[in-house]
């Protein structure tokens, strides 16, 4: 058995958690969020903390108990604190603006590249050369934040392009010159 899925998980307060046959709603003060359980997984709800169960030890019953209950810390988490990736933008030129719910992006194309913002999304750019997504979905946020950077992910020569704060670009040296006489 995974050992952190032993665990019970604690509910904090202004936390309501309903389990119900194969769902469990998670509300909190940043919103709420659903999950559909799998039916060899077993969600009970005792006072103030979730116990994750599964029926045996087959392979896919221990993996999807450890699934379940990340996914539910994850959901407490994500209705408490909420969740956020930060993205920066390098290259000459290379800006973001937020409209609305979209956000417009010059990454060296012909034409502004616009990305308009899931539900449950909110997207920021405190300056023109670094976004913030945000949310009280985990995946979802990681998704946006993904999908952002695929528009011009950074390339190995210049670097230039759409990265994680703190991502490590490997630099690769380019053509030698060598002029032979």
């Amino acid at each position: 058995m995974a050992r952190f899925a032993k665990v019970p998980i604690p509910i904090p307060a202004g936390v309501t958690v309903e389990v119900g046959e194969d769902k469990v709603r998670v509300s909190g003060p940043k919103g709420q969020l659903d999950i559909v359980i799998p039916r060899r997984i077993r969600v009970t709800k005792i006072d103030a903390s979730l116990r994750v169960e599964r029926p045996d030890d087959e392979k896919k019953s221990r993996a999807m108990h450890g699934l379940v209950h990340r996914l539910l810390t994850n959901m407490i988490l994500g209705v408490t604190k909420g969740y956020s990736k930060a993205l920066e933008i390098q290259g000459v030129g290379y800006r973001a603006q937020v409209q609305a719910d979209k956000v417009e992006m010059q990454l060296g194309f012909s034409h502004p590249v616009i990305y308009k913002a899931p539900e449950g999304i909110r997207i920021e750019t405190p300056t023109p050369t670094s976004i913030i997504v945000r949310g009280i979905d985990k995946q979802k946020v990681g998704q946006v934040a993904a999908e952002i950077r695929a528009f011009r992910p950074p390339e190995p020569y210049k670097g230039k392009g759409i990265r994680y704060v703190g991502e490590y670009v490997r630099r690769k040296v380019g053509k030698a010159g060598v002029k032979q006489a």
